[in-house]
């Protein structure tokens, strides 16, 4: 028991250290483990736990594997399915002769031994590879096919070990039966898995009495379940039946499915700590260090030789250009299958006096070493060198279906974005689909919802429809349970003073209870918005797509006229490009080289509309609008507040102020936290000069001034 508690404090301190370093925790538990093991301090002795160690390592690695599978989606992985298909089928052949080859010519292994060797290392490690895409954030293409290829490759490349094991223990076996044995295997584990995970999905579909929990454990105790039928009736086919039946179950969209991930994920975290350190505290060095120079050249072999060979075949005809290549080339570090299994074997050969088993575990403990060292603490390093990151997850989620929602939409699909949008309202959503975008009649409300929608994978979430409470509850909600990195809602300017209260509560809720990585809420085009108003001229074809680009000498010149016209109501930003990203405007300030994308209200009679031919069905297209792009010279008055708010910084003030033709009331304040009834002044401004000058403390968006200046 003692041991037990030591691995599983040992592994779980391994991770918080790993989290605080950013580096993969595959490091650390490698380190504490062999610390705490008999080269070390002697305090774990996994022999100790006799067949209770096999038993762990078994359930451990069928549930990491079924996990695997769970977070696979089929509609990802049709992306690159022809690549993922080579690098599972063919590049799993290549790596066996490649590394068998090189464990015999250059580690002096036995043939025998060096391709049971080269079965071990066939597989990648998605428990290595998964949270090192998420520290790294290669494209989509890259990180999809390289996590794929992880969860696939390792049931076939764990049954290809236990073939070539079967043919060491039982002498010289005919090619034929060694293919018979190999898909016998995998045929009976997909049977089962497949089987199994559709009717686990259909019984939590039904089962409306279970609660949370219990759907939980009744997943964990039908994993097991379907694992140990699978391996009763052929050894090692359970590994395939986990696998497919994570695949299954994920696309049978069970209710609450993300609690499930999210659940399975825990435990997942928790199996590999302790099988890493039980594992790695078994080994001896003595061992690595009796391997010699043979077996260091073996791994680099594997690593610059065998594995750019599989990748250059295996995405030959793909899409991939040789940047990602040449990362997934660096990129296939080996884990816990490899481990697990090589550690199984190691003593299934002691028992039955077969030399080597030592051996082979030693160098397959170096080739893991090799590669989490040198392949996971440079990832970061290398993608950032072939310039295949992707700083900010790219698409866009966006709540409410109208002519706003519809244009803002369509300008990130031109962009190759993916684009989803989610309302109650059927017509308005076909509509949509009328207009190329993909669309989801359903309540925004429902997570299930947001998880069918992607936004776990996308870049922004926009609330934009016309109730403000209900767009802030919506970004709150996506901010903490899904965390992409852009999250905004609309205040529409309509709202009534009564529902100023709730604003701020929620704004200072949001900011006092997210944590530091989570993305903050902020409110989007300007931080009260006549979204009607808007929307109206859309409909009614009077507005005009514009575009501008700030630069220097002229920024700040830039900044207040900008801020002047979205004072004057003339002006609406809509998104910014940014170092090569599409995204949606907010208050932030404007900088030197942005792309800004705006509505320009140019009202026209009916009459001039038919006397100008207009096109109802004409698309918007961005513009150079002179009026925009002509500056205008500065007021002494202007250059002074502007002198004085560069020097000073102030924060800006709320400025409640009417003019004699508003028709909107008072709308909820900005949501970013801030405003004191002190800040607040009653004196109205309504000179363009001071509304400008006040506007460029908060960025292009005049947020002191009154929402009727603005509409």
């Amino acid at each position: 028991m003692l041991q037990f508690v030591i691995a599983v404090l040992a592994g779980i301190s391994g991770q918080v250290v790993a989290a605080f370093f950013n580096v993969p925790s595959i490091v650390f538990l490698l380190i504490f483990g062999i610390l705490l093991g008999g080269d070390g301090l002697d305090w774990l002795h996994p022999q100790s736990l006799g067949l209770g160690l096999e038993v762990i390592v078994a359930l451990s690695v069928a549930l990491i594997l079924f996990e695997g599978g769970l977070n696979l989606e089929l509609r990802q992985l049709s992306t690159v399915s022809g690549s993922l298909r080579n690098l599972v089928t063919l590049g799993t052949l290549i790596t066996l002769l490649g590394g068998g080859m090189a464990a015999h010519w250059l580690g002096e292994f036995p043939w025998a031994i060096a391709f049971l060797y080269a079965a071990l290392v066939v597989v990648t490690g998605p428990t290595v590879i998964s949270p090192l895409m998420k520290q790294v954030q290669v494209d989509r293409q890259v990180s999809s096919l390289l996590e794929g290829e992880g969860v696939l490759i390792d049931p076939v490349g764990a049954i290809l070990a236990v073939v070539v094991l079967d043919v060491i223990l039982n002498g010289n076996a005919a090619p034929l039966s060694v293919a018979s044995g190999l898909l016998l295997r995998l045929g009976i584990g997909g049977g089962i898995g497949a089987l199994g995970g559709w009717l686990l999905g259909q019984f939590l579909k039904q089962a409306k009495f279970l609660s949370e929990g219990q759907k939980n454990l009744v997943v964990l105790a039908g994993v097991w379940g379907l694992f140990g039928l699978a391996q009763s009736i052929r050894s090692e086919s359970g590994l395939m039946t986990v696998v497919l039946a994570g695949l299954v179950l994920r696309a049978s969209s069970i209710p609450d499915e993300r609690l499930l991930r999210r659940f399975k994920e825990q435990l997942t975290i928790l199996a590999v700590s302790i099988l890493f350190v039980l594992l790695a505290a078994d080994l001896s060095l003595a061992s690595l260090f009796a391997l010699g120079w043979g077996a260091g050249l073996t791994v680099l072999a594997l690593m610059f030789i065998v594995r750019p060979l599989n990748v250059a075949v295996c995405t030959w005809n793909s899409g991939l250009n040789w940047r990602q290549k040449l990362f997934m080339c660096w990129v296939a570090p080996r884990g816990i299958v490899s481990a697990s299994v090589a550690s199984l074997f190691a003593i299934l050969l002691t028992q039955r006096g077969i030399s080597g088993g030592e051996a082979i575990k030693a160098l397959v403990f170096l080739t893991i070493l090799s590669t989490v060292f040198l392949q996971g603490l440079t990832a970061r390093w290398v993608a950032e060198w072939l310039d295949i990151t992707s700083k900010q997850a790219t698409g866009a989620v966006i709540v409410g279906c109208n002519p706003l929602s519809l244009l803002i939409g369509r300008m990130f699909q031109e962009r190759g974005e993916s684009v989803v949008l989610i309302d109650t309202d059927l017509a308005a959503c076909k509509l949509a689909e009328q207009e190329g975008l993909r669309a989801i009649a359903s309540s925004a409300l429902d997570t299930d919802v947001l998880e069918q929608a992607g936004l776990g994978r996308v870049g922004t979430f926009l609330a934009l429809t016309s109730n403000g409470q209900v767009n802030q509850v919506l970004a709150q909600r996506a901010a903490e349970e899904f965390q992409p990195p852009r999250v905004l809602a609309v205040v529409p300017g309509d709202l009534s003073q009564e529902s100023e209260p709730v604003a701020i509560a929620t704004s200072a809720a949001s900011s006092s209870t997210t944590s530091p990585t989570s993305p903050k809420v902020q409110p989007a085009f300007v931080p009260k918005m006549p979204l009607k108003t808007w929307n109206r001229y859309l409909d009614d074809r009077d507005v005009r797509l514009g575009e501008t680009v700030l630069q220097e000498p002229i920024l700040v010149e830039q900044q207040v006229h900008l801020a002047t016209l979205i004072a004057d109501g003339k002006l609406m930003p809509l998104l910014v490009e940014r170092d090569g990203q599409l995204q949606v405007a907010s208050t932030e300030v404007l900088q030197e080289g942005d792309r800004l994308l705006y509505l320009w209200h140019n009202p026209k009679s009916k009459m001039l509309k038919r006397l100008g031919g207009s096109n109802p069905n004409a698309r918007l297209m961005p513009e150079r609008i002179a009026e925009v792009e002509t500056l205008p010279q500065p007021s002494v008055e202007i250059e002074q507040l502007l002198s004085k708010s560069i020097a000073a910084a102030p924060v800006a003030e709320e400025v409640e102020g009417d003019r004699p033709d508003s028709t909107v009331p008072d709308a909820v304040p900005d949501a970013v936290p801030d405003p004191t009834p002190d800040a607040i002044s009653s004196e109205p401004k309504s000179e363009t000069s001071q509304a400008a000058a006040d506007a460029l403390t908060s960025g292009i968006a005049p947020e002191d001034v009154s929402e009727a200046s603005v509409s």
